[in-house]
């Protein structure tokens, strides 16, 4: 979400008129799937991109938040057999299957969902506890949670689990309160990414802290994005690179976003306080559908390598959860 702080618009804030923002009054507490007659999703058709691009269209999905329970999902993540899993800036997480028609996305299947845990197992609370913002999964099939407000990573043996304590990036902390960790990636070598939203790089106007390696073993970096652009989630690529997904978002432009490739060569070369900038594979704005996109997952599924992004609605009217699928072209 989106707010507005010191006259820069940032994460909690209601889009342009001020619209009412939806009181989120149920939420599925996990255990049985919704029952197949109830319609989770709808197709979204999405224009095919101009020649030359590195991404292919595929559809999309307009997820039902009534059907959810709740809106707001931010960390993304795709597995080879089209299970999508997000994380809600509410304290939920969800997991669904994409269902396709002539390959196209044409709706979800067992969608379940339930509340994030605290380590006694204790549903997170909404707000300064509960701001789920990133979504990374380990081989073992741990889940990592990257939350912001209360700056902090949780590993989860599901997600359905109480959580257990992960040792944050050194300098976390200093992050503002909407400027922390919303990217997080398991890279094939199994090192971690971690980009802060709006943590700068002392002395380098312009940077954000990133960090690379794991617990016990980070290593500082910094992160370059386009101007007026923030880091808002990150995601391995099958090739050892990373996409990361940029957002920006004006009072009078509405909402804007951008997704870059790091290649694998760049980042198993980083040293320390080497700075990571990455090459725009797609600017999400019109004819593309432009809102609040703060998920992005990329998986093999049937010998292709998929990409999806979500939306992030801000519990408002004005806005909808949105899930587009792409297929990222080979080299």
């Amino acid at each position: 979400m989106l707010r507005s702080e010191g006259g820069r618009w940032r994460r909690r804030s209601l889009l342009a008129a001020g619209a009412a923002a939806l009181s989120t009054t149920a939420c599925m507490l996990g255990g049985p799937a919704i029952p197949a007659e109830v319609a989770p999703a709808t197709p979204l058709a999405l224009p095919q991109l101009p020649p030359g691009s590195r991404l292919d269209t595929l559809g999309g999905l307009v997820i039902d938040d009534a059907a959810l329970g709740f809106g707001g999902l931010s960390g993304l993540h795709l597995d080879g057999d089209l299970g999508v899993t997000a994380v809600s800036d509410l304290g939920h997480w969800m997991t669904a299957r994409i269902e396709l028609r002539e390959g196209r996305p044409a709706g979800l299947s067992g969608l379940r969902s339930g509340p994030l845990r605290d380590g006694s197992g204790v549903p997170l609370r909404r707000g300064f506890h509960g701001d789920a913002e990133a979504l990374a999964r380990l081989p073992d099939g741990t889940w990592l949670v990257g939350f912001e407000r209360w700056h902090r990573i949780r590993a989860y043996a599901t997600l359905d689990a109480p959580a257990r304590y992960v040792e944050a990036p050194p300098g976390l902390d200093r992050a503002e309160d909407n400027g922390g960790l919303e990217s997080l990636a398991v890279l094939p070598d199994g090192r971690w990414l971690a980009i802060a939203e709006s943590l700068g790089v002392p002395g380098r106007g312009g940077l954000r802290r990133a960090w690379l390696g794991r617990p016990g073993r980070w290593r500082p970096l910094a992160y370059r994005s386009a101007e007026d652009f923030f880091p808002v989630d990150a995601a391995p690529l099958p090739d050892g690179g990373a996409l990361v997904l940029e957002r920006r978002f004006s009072l009078f432009g509405g909402f804007d976003g951008r997704l870059v490739r790091i290649p694998a060569p760049v980042l198993h070369e980083a040293g320390p306080e080497a700075v990571l900038e990455g090459e725009e594979l797609l600017r999400l704005a019109s004819p593309l559908p432009a809102d609040n996109f703060e998920g992005v997952s990329a998986a093999r599924v049937g010998g292709r390598t998929l990409v999806a992004m979500i939306s992030d609605d801000n519990q408002n009217l004005l806005q909808r959860t949105l899930l587009l699928l792409f297929v990222l072209a080979e080299d």
